[in-house]
């Protein structure tokens, strides 16, 4: 039976990112860099889901593809709502201007984020507390990835972009009380989605944003780190695939730059 060239591709990429990484070490000698594991599903176009298991550098811009939202989170769905690690690519979320979007890409990692890096980093989560931000936002308790963005700014940020609509890093919410960071020192799964466009969609009452790699992508890794990225993800072939940005973000060039 012929194997369809988009499944073939997407189970080549989980060989293609070890292969690289070992002609790059021998091309680039330098101090090895931490590895991580990362599960990866996507949606094919002839609707079948891949599965695969990728080996990659645990970079920021990596991590962050897979760190946004903790096992039980409950995304909004045309159905009603569903935790995270129970969709798959295929499935339809609701997104603010209450249209939907069909899944594309899932990506999961498990880290612990007490743990200190080869570099010395952690990865801290943020925990929000039921009703932080009024009645039922968020509705239980919530623990969110460091790559998670919330649709909205603190007070200390909200001069950006003239007090427009801004994505902001959930941690810079922290307040000590109702908002805190939180080091587990065991083994946390975090996930993450990707829409055909970028969006905001509803998880446990709040809006964050659909995975998006940036506007400053490109510049933040070199070439040959840029063909492991994107062997992450079968249904793009480039950056640009990935399209616009829905909202500016707080902390990338295009904010900084307004501020400056």
């Amino acid at each position: 039976m012929t194997i369809p060239h988009s499944l073939a591709r997407a189970a080549r990429n989980a060989v293609e990112t070890s292969a690289m990484l070992r002609e790059r070490s021998r091309a680039e000698p330098r101090p090895k860099a931490q590895l991580r594991r990362y599960e990866v599903s996507t949606l094919l176009p002839n609707g079948d889901v891949s599965q695969t298991r990728h080996i990659a550098p645990a970079l920021p811009m990596f991590e962050d593809a897979f760190c946004a939202f903790t096992r039980g989170s409950l995304v909004e769905t045309e159905t009603g709502p569903l935790a995270i690690e129970d969709l798959l690519p295929g499935d339809t979320v609701l997104t603010q201007d209450g249209s939907s979007q069909t899944v594309l890409w899932k990506g999961s990692v498990t880290l612990i984020p007490g743990r200190e890096d080869s570099r010395g980093r952690t990865r801290p989560l943020t925990r929000i507390m039921a009703d932080t931000f009024g009645m039922q936002k968020p509705l239980s308790g919530v623990i969110a990835g460091p790559a998670a963005r919330l649709l909205g700014a603190p007070a200390h940020l909200r001069h950006l972009h003239g007090g427009g609509e801004i994505l902001t890093p959930v941690h810079e919410f922290q307040d000590g009380m109702s908002v805190i960071e939180t080091l587990p020192p065991t083994p946390i799964e975090l996930f993450h989605i990707c829409l055909k466009r970028h969006s905001v969609i509803k998880v446990d009452g709040l809006q964050f944003e659909s995975y998006h790699p940036g506007i400053n992508a490109v510049r933040q890794v070199s070439r040959s780190l840029r063909s492991i990225y994107l062997n992450l993800f079968a249904h793009v072939e480039s950056l640009n695939d990935f399209g616009p940005l829905l909202l500016p973000r707080a902390g990338d060039g295009e904010i900084d730059a307004i501020t400056a």
